[in-house]
């Protein structure tokens, strides 16, 4: 089985009696308890902005959750707020394991389905730094295949604090729990949902030849930006209400072709409801 490391994630272990009722009072997805499924969830601020997000995986009588590098101090800081006098451990795993993806199962180290709704990618794969050595250093064969699956990333994509959960389509992808008690940014999320203001969602944008953070246009004006570009091809957030022809976007001023996700509930042209 080939793993190919994803340097740009930060893991953290949570342990302890209370560590599920934590994390799942405090994140927006069901956090499992149990089981080969990793979980897909976010942390959002009270303004319902997305601080850090990930998955989360049971195994060794602990939750395994990954973040990217660049929120790794504030998700650890935040936690540790929230954590109070909860009978929770929060480890720091930066310095002595590694986070990969792995296209089949296999025996090697801590690992999860790396599933988001009815997204398949793979494995997510936790380890000691030690017995990573044999890992792939290039991880661009999971950036592909998450991009034209439409999938997107924080740090990679998009930096913290500057989307909502609607916008990278946690909510189609089983990253929110509806049902769950409330959680940080609860209220934004249930109100975005009941009354239809979601208008930025993920687009699949290909034939690209500019930089990451390059504005999409269309029918003259800016609809969002794209993120990581691989082959050409990347995921942005855009206002869905300013494209009426998908046919017609441009980046730096070179045509692109956009495309919906194959998860995707939303269509080109909608609305939100103004908040």
């Amino acid at each position: 089985m080939t793993t190919y490391l994803r340097a740009d994630r930060a893991v953290f272990r949570f342990s302890g009696p209370e560590a599920h009722r934590l994390l799942n009072d405090v994140v927006t997805g069901q956090i499992p308890d149990s089981g080969e499924v990793a979980a897909a969830w976010a942390l959002l601020s009270p303004q319902g902005k997305i601080l850090a997000e990930g998955l989360a995986g049971h195994a060794e009588e602990a939750l395994w959750l990954d973040v990217h590098q660049s929120v790794a101090d504030d998700f650890f800081k935040r936690m540790r707020m929230y954590k109070l006098r909860a009978k929770v451990e929060i480890e720091d795993l930066r310095a002595t394991h590694r986070a990969g993806f792995a296209q089949e199962a296999g025996l090697e180290g801590v690992r999860h389905t790396d599933r988001l709704g009815p997204v398949d990618l793979g494995w997510r794969v936790i380890a000691p730094v030690e017995d990573t050595t044999g890992w792939v250093q290039d991880d661009g064969v999971y950036q592909k295949e998450r991009i034209a699956a439409g999938i997107l990333h924080q740090g990679n994509d998009f930096p913290a604090n500057d989307a909502f959960a609607h916008d990278i389509g946690l909510d189609i992808l089983d990253g929110i729990d509806f049902a769950k008690g409330c959680y940080v940014g609860q209220e934004v999320v249930s109100r975005m949902k009941h009354r239809g203001t979601a208008r930025r969602r993920p687009v699949i944008v290909s034939g690209i030849d500019a930089p990451a953070g390059s504005a999409v246009v269309a029918g003259g004006r800016e609809a969002g930006t794209i993120g990581q570009v691989v082959d050409g091809q990347a995921v942005a957030i855009l206002r869905l209400d300013r494209i009426s022809d998908a046919g017609a976007a441009t980046v730096d001023g070179k045509p692109v072709s956009l495309e919906l996700p194959v998860w995707a509930s939303y269509t080109f042209g909608e609305a939100g409801a103004e908040e």
